[in-house]
């Protein structure tokens, strides 16, 4: 597996997102979830995402069981943002508010450490910016868990450049996660540039377009009941059937070259720069046997520019109204 480096952290090129795992994409196999979290390592990928919020709380733990006996071959990031001081394990009702206050960023790691069965983790992001706390307090306590070694690094999701700039005075952010993809350009015009001119890696989550993309599914309807994309703007009505038009673009080019679609939407943000480190999800070892072999398909500039100029644009919002609000623009 190639290497690459988010800031001065050096990861494999792929990571694994594990929220997938224990939340909000149906139905759930643990023991397939760790196997596949273990074959990752076998196969080099050492760079694993998860959060506070997946589960809530049991994805930590899912994480932290996978990995028992070999943490330090693993690097580990995860997130807090929300209150978790009533949540009960797997009831998202239970879930608090926003909470960026310094008190909050330091009674949450240590929820997140023991979850984890370790005593540090590798990079530690503010899942989602509260808009009110400044962000120079949030950032000033979780620069204080650098400094207890409890962190080792620490990033941003979801930040807008502003944000980033005020937030990166204060502490150096090692990664800003986001979603991106090739349906999800938003970042390039301005977050992108910003990452790159302060020396921020960037972590692309969602790359395969929640698993839309590689061709898994067509429609909400052969979704599990209790998975979100179920009523994701992008996935129904009128939206969906103007977004099939993007699949079926990627499939039709991923054809031609000979590898997955999957394989083709992750080879793509692989060449959008070398401080990318996307982290597709899975919850099955052979996705991700599949989705780690994307490191080694080089595209070319004509087929780069092909993809540009041929790709439909995508209908809907990333996510429901309330999702949205919750993004730092």
């Amino acid at each position: 597996m190639k290497r690459r480096t988010l800031g001065s952290l050096e990861v494999s090129a792929l990571g694994l997102g594990c929220m997938g795992m224990s939340a909000f994409y149906g139905s759930t196999d643990e023991n397939e979830a760790i196997a596949t979290i273990q074959r990752a390592l076998e196969l080099g990928i050492d760079f694993l995402d998860t959060a506070q919020m997946y589960g809530p709380l049991t994805n930590e733990e899912l994480v932290g069981r996978a990995v028992r006996g070999h943490r330090d071959e693993y690097m580990i990031a995860t997130k807090f943002a929300r209150r978790m001081d009533a949540a009960s394990p797997g009831d998202m009702s239970t879930i608090g508010p926003l909470d960026g206050s310094p008190d909050h960023v330091r009674s949450s790691i240590d929820g997140s450490l023991r979850r984890l069965g370790t005593d540090h983790v590798d990079l530690y992001y503010q899942h989602r910016v509260d808009p009110r706390v400044p962000i120079e307090e949030t950032v000033g306590a979780m620069a204080e868990l650098v400094e207890q070694g409890k962190v080792r690094h620490i990033g941003l999701s979801e930040a807008s450049p502003e944000t980033i700039r005020r937030a990166h005075a204060v502490h150096p952010i090692t990664a800003l996660q986001s979603e991106y993809s090739l349906w999800t350009r938003d970042p390039e015009p301005e977050v992108l540039p910003t990452c790159r001119e302060l020396g921020i890696g960037f972590v692309p989550y969602s790359p395969l377009g929640r698993g839309f993309l590689s061709g898994r599914f067509q429609s909400p309807d052969e979704l599990d009941e209790g998975d979100f994309r179920r009523r994701g703007p992008r996935f129904t009505g009128e939206h969906l059937k103007a977004n099939q038009r993007i699949a079926v673009k990627v499939a039709e080019i991923a054809d031609e070259k000979g590898v997955t679609s999957a394989q083709l939407a992750l080879a793509w943000v692989l060449a959008q720069g070398e401080d990318l480190v996307p982290i597709p999800g899975t919850k099955r070892r052979t996705y991700l046997e599949q989705n780690a072999a994307a490191v080694d398909v080089e595209l070319t500039a004509d087929e780069l520019a092909r993809i540009d100029a041929e790709l439909p644009a995508v209908s809907g919002d990333r996510y429901d109204e309330a999702g949205m609000a919750a993004i730092n623009l």
